[in-house]
C-alpha cells in the first residue's frame, strides 16, 4: 500500500502548474525606451508594433534597466464621466409675458455646472436663460450662461434637454424659457456636477476610399490582428450638415459586431443656431477584416474625407528615477501578467513626461524558453506506467487480502 500511496502521490505533484518567471533570453523582441525627463514620471504609448509581437493582454511587457526589472503600470485613457445627479424642487411654475419661468430649489447638491429638464415638448427651438440667487424672489441677482433647447424629432435629428452652466452653488435658480413651451409642459429638473475626463485614441488599420451604391455607402478596412479596436471616426467635410446615418459594422465572415448612428446638425431657427455632432461608433469586438456600411436611406451619400479605426490609447508609467533610458522587452506568450506594488497603487502625475520608443529589434539574446511544461505533460509514458503500476500493486494486496480471508 506504501508504495501505490508514493507512486500516486509522485503523480500529484508531477502535474501542479508552476509560474514562468520573465527572463532576458525568452523575449523575442525589444525597444530601447528614451526618457523625456530622468527625475519625474514617464510614460510611454502602446503602438501598433508592441500589439503585434506581445500577448493580446500585454502580459508579457517588461522594463529593465540592465539585469534589473523596473515597476509599470498599463493605464487605459478611457472617457470617463462621473456625477453626483440630484432631483431640484420647481417652484412658481407660470407664464410671464408669454415666457415659461420657474425656480429651481438646488438645496440637495453643494456644487454643480449641469440642470436637465423634463420636457413633455416636440419639434422646437427655445434659449433657456438662467440666474442664481439666495432666495426663490430674489433667484435673478446673477445671471448666469443661457443655454439652446431643442428637440428636432420631425428631422430625426435628435434633442437637447440640458443646460450648461459655471460650477455654481446657488440655493435657488431662476429659468426663463423663451416662447415655444408652455409651463404645463415643464415636468420636474434634476441638477449634476459633472466630472468629464476625454479619451485619447491611437489610429490603427487603415480604411480604403469609399464606394456609393445606391441608399449605401460601402468602406473596406483592415486591423491589425491583436489590436482591440474601441471605435470608428468618421471625418466628414464640414460643410455638409444636418445629417444622421445608421452604420452598422461586419466582420470577414459578414456578421455584424457593431453599430450606431453618426450625425451633425447646424439649424438656424429664429435667429438661435444649434450645433451639434456625433462622428464616431463605438465598437465592442474585434476583426483584422472590416466592412463599414453607411445606410444613406434616399439622402445624398456623406462627403467622407477619412475613416479611422481607433483604439484607446494605452500608456505605460512608470518612474525614471534618474534614468535616462531603459529597455522594453517582450514577445513572451507563456509569461503572466507582473504582479506590481507601482501598479496597485498608481496614480498618473498632472503632467507626465512622454518618453519615446526607439525602433523595434529582434533580442539578440533569445534563445527561447526551455521546455517548462508540467513534469506529467513531458512524461506521460513514465506516468501512464507508474498508474498501471500501482493499480497492479493494489490489485495483487486485494487478492492477497482475500486469500488470507479464506484461509483463517
Amino acid at each position: 500500500m506504501k508504495v501505490a500511496a508514493t507512486l500516486l502521490l509522485l503523480f500529484v505533484v508531477a502535474g501542479a502548474p508552476t509560474r514562468l518567471e520573465p527572463a532576458i533570453p525568452y523575449f523575442t523582441n525589444l525597444r530601447q525606451v528614451q526618457i523625456a525627463e530622468p527625475d519625474r514620471q514617464n510614460f510611454f504609448v502602446v503602438d501598433q508594433e508592441i500589439w503585434k509581437y506581445s500577448r493580446p493582454d500585454l502580459a508579457d511587457l517588461r522594463l529593465y534597466d540592465g539585469e534589473s526589472p523596473v515597476q509599470f503600470a498599463i493605464s487605459e485613457q478611457r472617457a470617463g464621466i462621473s456625477s453626483d445627479e440630484v432631483e431640484a424642487k420647481v417652484l412658481n411654475l407660470g407664464n410671464v409675458s408669454g415666457h415659461t419661468e420657474f425656480d429651481l430649489d438646488a438645496e440637495r447638491l453643494a456644487e454643480y455646472d449641469r440642470i436637465r429638464l423634463r420636457l413633455d415638448a416636440r419639434d422646437f427651438i427655445a434659449t433657456a436663460s438662467v440666474a442664481g440667487g439666495s432666495a426663490p424672489g430674489r433667484a435673478t441677482e446673477v445671471e448666469l450662461t443661457p443655454s439652446t433647447l431643442y428637440d428636432f424629432s420631425k428631422e430625426q435629428l435628435g434633442s437637447n434637454f440640458q443646460l450648461k452652466l459655471p460650477t455654481s452653488s446657488f440655493r435657488y435658480l431662476h429659468i426663463t424659457l423663451s416662447p415655444g413651451i408652455r409651463p404645463e409642459q415643464v415636468n420636474g429638473a434634476t441638477i449634476y456636477n459633472l466630472h468629464e475626463q476625454q479619451a485619447s485614441w491611437t489610429k490603427v488599420g487603415a480604411c480604403a476610399a469609399p464606394e456609393n451604391k445606391p441608399h449605401l455607402t460601402v468602406i473596406a478596412c483592415s486591423v491589425p490582428e491583436k489590436v482591440p479596436l474601441s471605435r470608428v471616426l468618421f471625418r466628414v467635410d464640414p460643410g455638409q450638415v444636418n445629417f444622421r446615418r445608421t452604420v452598422s459594422l461586419e466582420n470577414r465572415e459578414g456578421r455584424q459586431f457593431a453599430s450606431g448612428e453618426i450625425s451633425r446638425v447646424r439649424i438656424n431657427r429664429g435667429g438661435t443656431l444649434v450645433t451639434n455632432e456625433e462622428l464616431s461608433v463605438n465598437v465592442f469586438g474585434n476583426s483584422d477584416a472590416i466592412t463599414i456600411n453607411v445606410d444613406n436611406g434616399d439622402n445624398p451619400p456623406l462627403a467622407l474625407r477619412a475613416v479611422e479605426p481607433q483604439a484607446v490609447e494605452r500608456r505605460i508609467y512608470f518612474e525614471a528615477h534618474g534614468k535616462t533610458a531603459l529597455t522594453l522587452y517582450y514577445g513572451d506568450h507563456k509569461l503572466s501578467a507582473p504582479v506590481y506594488d507601482y501598479a496597485r497603487l498608481f496614480h498618473p502625475d498632472a503632467s507626465p513626461a512622454e518618453a519615446q520608443l526607439a525602433a523595434a529589434s529582434h533580442n539578440p539574446r533569445y534563445t527561447g524558453r526551455p521546455d517548462e511544461r508540467p513534469w506529467s505533460d513531458r512524461h506521460t509514458g513514465i506516468l501512464w506506467t507508474a498508474m498501471i503500476a500501482a493499480v497492479l500493486t493494489l490489485a495483487v494486496l486485494a487478492v492477497r487480502g482475500l486469500r488470507a480471508a479464506s484461509v483463517s
